[in-house]
């Protein structure tokens, strides 16, 4: 598998944050009071539901509200898509360098950018894992899909224990779902936060595919461009996210690089602000969580001292 130069300093950077204490995280302990009173006075005040499972990975700390109950993903069902092709690539039923031709048949609309390319396009099937990803692209996670098939996602997740965590359809194309009633209440993909949450959990322990392959994905989730949510409000925060946007839904989830490396996965759903701008109160409402976690975990030096 080749990967791209411009990944090699982040591979070394994801690969270095693996090990450490990931055996303290093994034993969930009660995540600090402080932190769960702030956090659940932002998502009392939502206007819409917000469910949340936040594990610092070094301390074994947890916090959670709604962590079993289900929510629509939006686009950060593609997390599962990117680790079902993997894991197929780490099997050698395939290989990341198989070519990959777009049509304009392929093209959908929505995010990304595969939808105003020229036709025939040569790309290869990292090329479009790495639009899925990285820009949320809707035509190159159907070019995924299509690779892969959608029971493939499903068996993986629940390989790894993760039986609620479905994609149903490829994107924008709800008509051929292989789930037409979950579908219709889901769209794209349905997850909970604590599963959401250990998918990302098990990227950071390098045990959803293989050591190298976890932390190859978790270079490309770090160069999503989306930084409307968790990282909102915590400007130079490193993380490995992955975000989602549906009309009355927003969710991101991921591994915050802090001194502790911190898994937080907050999903919003049933929101009364369905508008697609910045500010929308999906978004902000995660934002003021991500600035939470990341206050608590990594506070600023008193006195005025230098960090």
């Amino acid at each position: 598998m080749r990967l791209l130069p411009a990944l090699a300093a982040t591979l070394v950077m994801s690969a270095s944050l693996l090990g450490a204490h990931d055996a303290a995280a093994q034993t969930m302990v009660p995540g600090p009071a402080p932190l769960r009173r702030v956090i659940d006075s932002l998502a009392d005040a939502h206007r819409g539901v917000v469910g949340y499972s936040i594990t610092n990975l070094d301390t074994g700390e947890h916090l959670e509200r709604r962590g079993d109950e289900t929510f629509t993903t939006a686009s950060l069902i593609k997390v599962p898509v990117l680790v079902a092709l993997f894991d197929l690539a780490e099997q050698k039923q395939l290989t990341l360098d198989d070519p990959i031709v777009l049509t304009e048949i392929d093209k959908v609309g929505g995010a990304g950018q595969l939808q105003f390319m020229r036709t025939p396009l040569s790309l290869r099937l990292w090329d479009v894992a790495w639009l899925m990803t990285t820009l949320s692209d809707n035509t190159a996670t159907n070019l995924v899909l299509d690779r892969i098939k959608i029971r493939r996602v499903w068996q993986k997740m629940e390989a790894l224990g993760l039986p609620h965590t479905k994609v149903h359809s490829g994107s924008m194309t709800r008509i051929a779902t292989v789930a037409p009633d979950s579908s219709v209440k889901y769209g794209l993909g349905v997850t909970t936060p604590n599963e959401m949450a250990r998918l990302f959990t098990l990227l950071a322990q390098g045990k959803a595919v293989s050591a190298s392959a976890d932390s190859t994905m978790l270079a490309i989730l770090a160069r999503n461009v989306d930084d409307s949510k968790l990282l909102r409000y915590a400007y130079g925060v490193r993380a490995a996210h992955k975000t989602g946007d549906v009309d009355n839904a927003r969710t991101d989830c991921g591994v915050l690089y802090l001194p502790a490396r911190v898994v937080a996965c907050v999903l919003t759903k049933e929101n009364t602000d369905t508008r697609y701008w910045m500010d929308a109160e999906g978004n902000t409402v995660i934002g003021r969580i991500g600035a939470a976690i990341v206050a608590h975990w990594s506070p600023r030096p008193s006195g005025g001292q230098k960090p």
